[in-house]
């Protein structure tokens, strides 16, 4: 699969050839980002802290925020990593510093080793200085230490002439257990079917900043079809995970959804269909994955309005529940609860909320049997979700706090805090 890539300098997206010449300045790296999260994880290189001078860490700092980031360029030692592990980067990537030393102090699924290679040959320094030593070899010293690679071949970067497919099997092989994405050369969907084909996920930056691949072609690359019309079923989901109905896309569609950030589908009646665009349900797209045997599609969508089904339920086999239900319900009645009802006093009547909330806690902490303590849980999530919802917190925003808070690799001691 694709792995789009953001390369920085002084703050802007840029697209170099060779690592040295400045082709393209594709300028605020953060609206990038929030177009390549389709995609999934994207790669995040700090070109200006891998050459030594300066970096962009608050800007990585921003877009960790906004996608699911490897973090890579001038992390050279085990704080460093940390620091990005624990500031919420999905993967960090070593260099030079991908040494046997450094790695067994970090959580092998979360680090990458970067190898540059040029004619099979590690180079390093900017990939001015050649190691003698082969790709293969150093791959076999550092597998069993780190959870991917990533080889760039180093005479095909930036100079969209296809990438070296021969060699990217080989290194698969190589990889052992470990993930391996290669980067340089790619150009065309095919290029990017054919990595998926040998195991190898495609890092791409210049085809997709010079338009040269658009990005739904780029994520639909691996896609197959055992259907007579050639669609893919797409599973929609909501932000929890949870699903809402079938549909089906092909690549009208998924280009019209990744242009338009929507929840786009073929129908087999119609054609092309957005969603909502008659019935006001809107879908705003967060997210496109392709499953394990690349046939289907899962779009990952923010729903509006009654739901998903020409019904007007929230997903196509009824009505939703459990805690996204609950969120959206209290949600909902911070609006439009009736003057006098108990929603409206939470929400309106000074102190209410927080007294009851306080009161809640004190009884779970009080609570013995196992059916006390789901009662007493059960009202202690329901008065913490009006309180996110009388801030404006979804149950989105809270789930997405949890997830950054597992990514954290230095943990706090956790004592409770001196009562007041």
């Amino acid at each position: 699969m694709i792995i789009p890539s953001i390369d920085l300098m002084g703050g802007q997206a840029v697209q170099l050839v060779g690592g040295k010449e400045m082709a393209i300045e594709a300028g605020d790296p953060r609206p990038i980002a929030e177009r390549f999260r389709l995609a999934g994880e994207i790669a995040v290189i700090d070109l200006d802290a891998a050459l030594g001078q300066g970096d962009n860490r608050a800007l990585i700092e921003e877009l960790v925020t906004l996608a699911p980031c490897r973090v890579g360029g001038g992390i050279r030692d085990v704080e460093a990593a940390i620091r990005w592990l624990d500031a919420g980067a999905s993967k960090v990537i070593l260099g030079t510093a991908a040494k046997p030393e450094i790695l067994s102090q970090l959580p092998r699924e979360r680090v990458t080793a970067a190898l540059d290679a040029v004619e099979g040959e590690v180079v390093t320094h900017g990939w001015t200085t050649k190691t003698g030593a082969s790709v293969k070899d150093r791959m076999a010293e550092l597998r069993d230490l780190v959870g991917g690679f990533l080889v760039t071949f180093v005479e095909r970067e930036g100079r969209m002439q296809g990438t070296d497919l021969d060699a990217t099997r080989r290194l698969k092989d190589a990889a052992g257990s470990a993930e391996l994405t290669v980067a340089g050369g790619f150009t065309t969907a095919n290029d990017i079917r054919l990595a998926d084909q040998a195991g190898a996920d495609a890092q791409v930056g210049m085809a997709l900043y010079s338009g040269a691949l658009h990005l739904a072609d780029a994520i639909a690359a691996p896609l197959k079809s055992d259907r007579p019309d050639g669609l893919w079923p797409t599973v929609v989901c909501d932000e929890h995970g949870r699903a809402l109905g079938l549909a089906y896309s092909d690549r009208e569609s998924l280009t019209a959804a990744v242009d338009r950030g929507v929840g786009a589908y073929h129908s087999r009646r119609r054609g092309l269909w957005v969603k909502g665009e008659t019935s006001g349900a809107t879908q705003d797209l967060l997210k496109i994955d392709l499953d394990c045997d690349r046939d289907a599609l899962r779009f990952t969508v923010r729903q509006s309005g009654d739901g998903f089904c020409h019904l007007d339920t929230w997903t196509c086999w009824g009505e939703d529940d459990g805690l996204p239900a609950l969120a959206r319900l209290i949600a909902e009645r911070r609006a439009s609860a009736p003057e006098g009802s108990y929603t409206r006093r939470l929400f309106d009547e000074a102190g209410l909320l927080d007294a009851k909330l306080l009161e809640e806690a004190q009884e779970l902490v009080e609570a013995e049997s196992c059916d006390d303590v789901a009662h007493e849980a059960a009202d202690v999530i329901y008065f913490a979700l009006a309180a996110a919802a009388r801030a404006g917190v979804s149950l989105s925003d809270i789930e997405r706090e949890l997830v950054r808070r597992s990514r954290k690799v230095t943990r706090r001691k956790g004592d409770a805090k001196p009562s007041a």
